[in-house]
């Protein structure tokens, strides 16, 4: 049968023992591979395999030993508790000795938990477990977590006092980054929070997510959109000497200024056109957006953008001209531009 994004928070988190098999599968590894983790750690617990109630094998080793499965289920350790059997990189080749392992299954054998990469409509594998009527499958899709999904992690991580608007930031982080990159952030904020009762704040949240690569040249776009000319220079200066090139803080100056004209021309005003974004912002980034917006007038907006679009064009030319002088001359009309009223 199969499991629904809706209903699997549910079953991962409490697994149902008379279910004999699950069938976890989608084109984002990690993903299957995170709540295979869920899934067979709340059945058997954490101490399983010390306590040899959990069996691993492959895809391949069923298609070379087709009673693997079947001996693995029925086999009976020292240690009293549920079994599971993990099998990674199930495929069509292990669809025979699964079929006699889901159809030899009694209760009290152990959890069958399979994996696999994409899998089409007409996969063996998929209709396998999807017209078994005691096993589950679940497809796991590349959409980012949900809000109940993000509160389950903080549930986990020892998180329970979360105002609305740090929710709110945690679900945009969760759509920027991986799977696997949002639970080690959570992880890093639930240590930071160890022993402190207060909620979690969004300047918090900012403090301990990812930083970004362009942290630089986003340090010279603020400066540009908010008008602080006499900054300019030593930025521009400090991302030369690290070997930054004009023309990649033109292609950032570019995205920013589109952001900040889709803010602009929104009908219902930054504030309201601000959560739309892809992708998302959130934290002292979003507060500087809104700020910078409400500086700009859409004329001056479109202005702007047309001058860093004929000054990018001037620098990817064959032009003899001094590329940064170029630049910083551009930029410096930009900021100049932010200034006026």
């Amino acid at each position: 049968m199969k499991l629904s994004p809706r209903d699997a928070t549910g079953f991962l988190s409490r697994p149902d023992p008379r279910v004999p098999g699950l069938l976890i599968y989608g084109a984002d590894a990690m993903r299957v591979a995170e709540r295979r983790a869920k899934v067979v750690t709340a059945h058997v617990g954490a101490n399983a395999d010390t306590e040899m109630r959990l069996t691993r094998m492959t895809g391949s080793d069923l298609r070379k030993d087709g009673s693997a499965a079947v001996d693995a289920i029925k086999a009976q350790g020292f240690f009293p508790g549920p079994r599971a059997l993990v099998i990674d990189e199930a495929n069509d080749h292990a669809v025979n000795a699964l079929k006699t392992a889901l159809a030899e299954w009694a209760e009290g054998d152990a959890m069958i938990v399979a994996t696999a990469g994409q899998l089409t409509p007409g996969s063996k594998l998929r209709k396998l477990f999807e017209g078994d009527k005691r096993a589950l499958c679940l497809a796991v899709y590349d959409d980012p977590p949900g809000r109940a999904e993000i509160e389950a992690m903080l549930r986990e991580a020892g998180l329970t006092q979360i105002p609305d608007d740090t929710m709110r930031d945690l679900l945009a982080l969760g759509q920027m980054l991986e799977p696997g990159d949002f639970r080690q952030t959570l992880t890093r904020i639930s240590l930071y929070k160890l022993n402190d009762d207060t909620p979690l704040s969004p300047a918090e949240v900012a403090l301990l997510a990812p930083q970004s690569n362009e942290a630089d040249i986003d340090d010279v776009l603020d400066v540009v959109a908010e008008g602080r000319v006499g900054e300019l220079a030593p930025i521009l200066s400090r991302l030369s000497a690290q070997g930054v090139q004009p023309v990649a803080v033109f292609i950032g100056a570019a995205r920013h200024f589109r952001v900040l004209h889709a803010l602009v021309s929104a009908p219902g005003g930054p504030g309201q056109a601000i959560g739309t974004l892809r992708p998302p912002v959130f934290g002292p980034r979003r507060d500087k957006l809104l700020r910078q917006a409400n500086m700009w007038s859409l004329p001056r907006v479109e202005e702007a953008l047309r001058g860093l679009t004929e000054t990018d064009l001037m620098l990817r030319s064959s032009t003899r001209a001094p590329t940064r002088a170029l630049a910083e001359r551009a930029l410096v009309r930009l900021c100049r531009l932010a200034g006026r009223r």
